[in-house]
């Protein structure tokens, strides 16, 4: 059995997330997705939503097998209980797949890391960005939205 590992914010699920998923999952028997903690969220604007909830929803995906939340302190806490034999990271997470690599070794984790494939947007209007749906909703709903809008 190949257990395999993907890991990120999932806040606000859009269908990037799904196609990450998805793509992680194809790479194996099992997939246990990890959702980050809001401390360890450091390289964009805290989530909206908070980890319970976030885990909550990405458990709900056809893909995921089982949903965990990440360590507080430790992002490695996670993988290190699951023994992963892929850890798949997200087409455009800011995580490089030879330091990722490099922190397994050390911690005496062998697993391989690669990378998800890309999801090009399907319809003019689709959002597969948290940050862009954050966004419209600020623009949409903010002082002068058009509530004609479908």
């Amino acid at each position: 059995m190949t257990r395999v590992v993907a890991q990120g914010t999932f806040d606000l699920l859009h269908p990037g997330h799904v196609h990450y998923l998805e793509d992680a999952a194809a790479r194996g028997d099992e997939l246990n997705a990890i959702v980050a903690r809001r401390t360890n969220v450091t390289h964009k604007p805290a989530p909206v939503l908070c980890a319970r909830q976030r885990r909550d929803m990405v458990a709900a995906l056809d893909a995921v097998d089982e949903a965990h939340l990440g360590d507080p302190e430790d992002v490695f806490v996670p993988i290190e209980r699951l023994d992963p034999d892929v850890i798949v990271l997200g087409f455009d997470q800011h995580h490089d797949e030879e330091d990722i690599a490099t922190a397994l070794a050390e911690r005496g984790i062998d697993c391989r890391v690669e990378r998800a494939s890309g999801r090009e947007p399907e319809y003019g209007d689709e959002l597969l960005s948290s940050g862009d749906i954050v966004d419209r909703i600020l623009r949409e709903r903010g002082d002068g939205a058009d509530p004609t809008r479908d």
